[in-house]
C-alpha cells in the first residue's frame, strides 16, 4: 500500500470512529498523522488522539482507554493541553 493509500485508509477509519473517541475522558481532538515512538516521528501513519493530560492507562476507566489500534490503524496518544479557538 502506498503512503497516500495508507493516509486515505486512516482518514476513513478515523471518520468512522471519531465521535466515539471524542466521547472518551480527556480527549480534545482526533486526527491523522505519523506515529511518534520514543519521542521520534516515524513513517507509520496513525490516528493521532490529542488529550489534555496524558495519564497512565491504569488510572483510566476501561471505556476511556484508547486502543493501540482502531480497526487495523495504529493510534498515538499525545498530550496537547486544552485546545481553544482564537
Amino acid at each position: 500500500m502506498s503512503i497516500q493509500e495508507e493516509q486515505q485508509h486512516a482518514i476513513e477509519v478515523k471518520h468512522r470512529h471519531e465521535q466515539e473517541i471524542l466521547r472518551k475522558a480527556n480527549v480534545v481532538a482526533v486526527g491523522v498523522g505519523y506515529c511518534r515512538r520514543g519521542g521520534i516521528q516515524t513513517e507509520e501513519v496513525c490516528i493521532v488522539v490529542s488529550v489534555k493530560i496524558k495519564v497512565p492507562v491504569s488510572v483510566l476507566k476501561p471505556k476511556d482507554v484508547i486502543p493501540a489500534k482502531i480497526e487495523d490503524v495504529p493510534t498515538d496518544v499525545i498530550e496537547t493541553g486544552t485546545i481553544r479557538a482564537l
